[in-house]
């Protein structure tokens, strides 16, 4: 088979990593080096923009900032990962892994994306539509390992750690044996030494920036942060103490937002004051007993294509329960799409957009 490009990798595990990853096919160390070994150079990266030559670098410092220095280790949710080069070939999972490259402008890096959870947002759409892997994913999930291996990446960027397993793309310390980096989001790192408590603003910005020294994106991960900051001290938070269920979903027991993720990161900026903030977990489960009881004023609706936001609306104004809620009663209803719940380039954005909406709510 062809000489692989790779960013060699020496990962020590020191957490257990959790529960979930959907995906095909479990494989050992011996199983995915038989793999690699009848992999063939007219099958890898077929219609991948890097596969025709060298990939044009991407970052390289010019206004301020340093050059990345490899070898680079980065200690990621309790693993040492160490890159010798910037990342060529790149598999993403989760639409926060995708749109975090393409909005650093390294979506030619990008070989295959998977498991994205919805549309890119507008302000992505032209960049993604010329990025084969990300315009047509690979998968609508966790890829199994076979797939992965097959398309050569030197990394692969996920982001949760339970699509790293054995029976999803690959468990990390195999991966790492056979030459391809991992690196999961920080923010959705969960072992306590590594799970932000709470996630701010600042640690989705420290994303950005060790994702933009990995590539030797420095430059763009800078303009990136410095935008995002700008936009966010640009938002003035509702100072009613207005309260908010962020209702992500289930049906009998609902899913919502607690009090140290994402949801109530973003709640914060906009000035809502979560009645599941006392919950110590970035989702929980909840009683509609307790929303009830809870009475908020406004219910952010997350709004996904297996659960969407109009379905939520039916399913609490058919309820005789739910609808004597106060926000059920008045309409008062914000929606966000379900990628810009995670961490990532897109939570900016929709502190404004969740903002402007509940400016426009007649309270």
């Amino acid at each position: 088979m062809p000489s692989r490009r790779t960013s060699s990798a020496v990962l020590h595990p020191r957490r257990p990593r959790p529960r979930r990853g959907a995906a095909a096919t479990s494989l050992g160390a011996v199983g995915l080096a038989a793999l690699l070994a009848a992999c063939s150079s007219g099958t890898a990266g077929e219609g991948d923009p890097t596969t025709d030559g060298e990939a044009a670098p991407s970052g390289t410092a010019g206004h301020g900032t340093t050059a990345t220095g490899y070898p680079l280790t980065v200690d990621d949710c309790g693993f040492e990962v160490t890159f010798d080069a910037a990342p060529e070939r790149v598999v993403t999972i989760k639409s926060s892994t995708t749109e975090m490259l393409l909005a650093l402008g390294l979506g030619d890096r990008i070989v295959a994306s998977a498991f994205l959870d919805g549309p890119v947002p507008d302000s992505l759409a032209d960049t993604a539509a010329q990025v084969p892997a990300v315009a047509e994913p690979l998968s609508d999930q966790v890829p199994g390992a076979e797939a992965v291996l097959g398309l050569e990446p030197d990394l692969v960027y996920a982001g949760w750690e339970s699509n790293l397993t054995a029976d999803g793309a690959g468990d990390r310390e195999t991966l790492a044996q056979l030459g391809v980096a991992t690196y999961v989001s920080p923010a959705a790192c969960k072992a306590p030494a590594y799970m932000p408590d709470p996630l701010t603003f600042d640690d989705v910005f420290a994303e950005i920036t060790e994702v933009g020294e990995i590539f030797d994106a420095q430059d763009a991960a800078s303009d990136l942060v410095a935008e995002q900051r700008a936009t966010l001290d640009g938002v003035t938070p509702d100072d009613r103490g207005l309260t908010a269920l962020w209702y992500s979903s289930g049906d009998d027991i609902p899913y919502v937002g607690a009090g140290i993720g994402a949801p109530q990161m973003i709640m914060d900026a906009v000035g809502l004051e979560n009645v599941a903030a006392d919950v110590e977990d970035t989702w929980t489960s909840y009683a509609w007993e307790e929303a009830i009881a809870a009475d908020p004023d406004v219910l952010v609706l997350v709004d996904a294509t297996w659960n969407s936001a109009e379905a939520k609306i039916e399913r609490l104004e058919s309820n005789a329960a739910t609808a004597e809620m106060t926000a059920v009663r008045e309409g008062r209803y914000l929606t966000i799409p379900f990628p810009a719940t995670e961490a990532g380039v897109r939570n900016v954005d929709a502190v404004v957009d969740l903002a402007a909406q509940l400016e426009a709510l007649d309270l």
